[in-house]
């Protein structure tokens, strides 16, 4: 396909993936975690751009998709045994399924009805979760440890999840190029700007808006599986943590939505700003209210981003960062 040839898609996924190998070749495992969260960030921040930034339907509970991927997963892993890889894709292929029925009645809701519509979906998952006894209930599940002896180990087990992460991260950014340079990207355009304009053009909204939900679960869903994997252990809560999807909004708007490259500089930017905020004292319990403000201050006064910024700046940079 004559999009895969883009020099804009290759300069993005090589840089990422030569970030990403750093401490693979350098044998930093402190290093290796910290752009576990952070390639984890990009693939929630590139799959909620799919959805919000090129059909303008804001997703705050986007991360349901992470937990039902994570728990669908873990438990394929642990009571079946079944390598991690094909657990992952089962998960991302139920999360796709579950986007796509309830996708048909929730999508046709717009603006503020949509978005607490995604919000009360993550919930009744959390809830129904929390009360099935076969996921471990309240408590969640843990793996046991004799698990990773077939991958060679729980060091081999973590390295494998890494490179999981890496190849999904990757995946996600081309799927969302591709999206964005072919006509269903068009189309999805077209419904974000006005969407009875849309229809008048021949274009079928639902169908299209239902489409960009399944695919934009799939991603979130691989990496919940990897990273839950990883951890060896799953609980609800931290499985459907809302403001996961909040941070991931935020990421999108402080990189530019609707961009591919956007999500990217917003989730670095953010996971940089969250690392000092955490772990400094005095704005320690209040990293999330910055969150929420700098959600707002964008919203008002940055509407486009860091990286329509950057293309407003330099014709130049306006032909590589898409």
């Amino acid at each position: 396909m004559k999009v895969l040839t883009s020099p804009s898609l290759w300069i993005v996924l090589l840089v990422v993936l030569a970030v990403a190998l750093i401490p693979m070749i350098a044998n930093l495992p402190a290093l290796r975690e910290e752009l576990f969260v952070l390639l984890m960030l990009i693939i929630l921040a590139s799959s909620v751009n799919i959805i919000m930034g090129y059909t303008g339907y804001v997703s705050f509970g986007h991360i349901v998709f992470f937990g039902i991927g994570g728990y669908t997963g873990f438990f394929l892993v642990q009571t079946l045994q079944m390598h991690v890889a094909l657990a992952a894709l089962i998960g991302g292929g139920v999360a796709s399924l579950i986007a796509f029925l309830m996708g048909m009645p929730v999508l046709r809701l717009r603006g503020a009805y949509f978005a607490l519509a995604t919000i009360g979906i993550n919930e009744a998952f959390r809830t129904l979760v929390t009360n099935i006894d076969q996921l471990g209930g309240a408590v969640g599940m843990l793996l046991q440890f004799s698990v990773y002896d077939a991958y060679g180990g729980a060091k081999e087990a973590s390295q494998l999840a890494y490179y999981g992460i890496i190849l999904v991260a990757l995946l996600t950014i081309t799927a969302s190029f591709m999206i964005k340079k072919s006509k269903f990207g068009l189309a999805l355009m077209a419904i974000r700007e006005d969407q009875d304009t849309a229809m008048v053009l021949g274009i079928d909204p639902a169908r299209a808006k239902v489409m960009t939900y399944a695919i934009s679960a799939f991603f979130p869903a691989l990496a919940g599986a990897l990273f839950f994997f990883k951890n060896g252990n799953i609980e609800p809560g931290p499985a459907f943590e809302l403001h996961r999807s909040i941070e991931a909004l935020v990421m999108v708007m402080l990189g530019g939505f609707g961009t591919v490259t956007g999500p990217i500089i917003g989730a670095f930017v953010y996971e940089r700003l969250r690392g000092f905020l955490i772990t400094d004292p005095t704005f320690s319990n209040a990293h999330l209210v910055i969150s929420g403000a700098l959600l707002l201050i964008i919203v008002l006064f940055v509407t486009a981003g860091v990286i329509g910024w950057l293309r407003q700046q330099s014709p130049v940079l306006r032909r590589y960062l898409e």
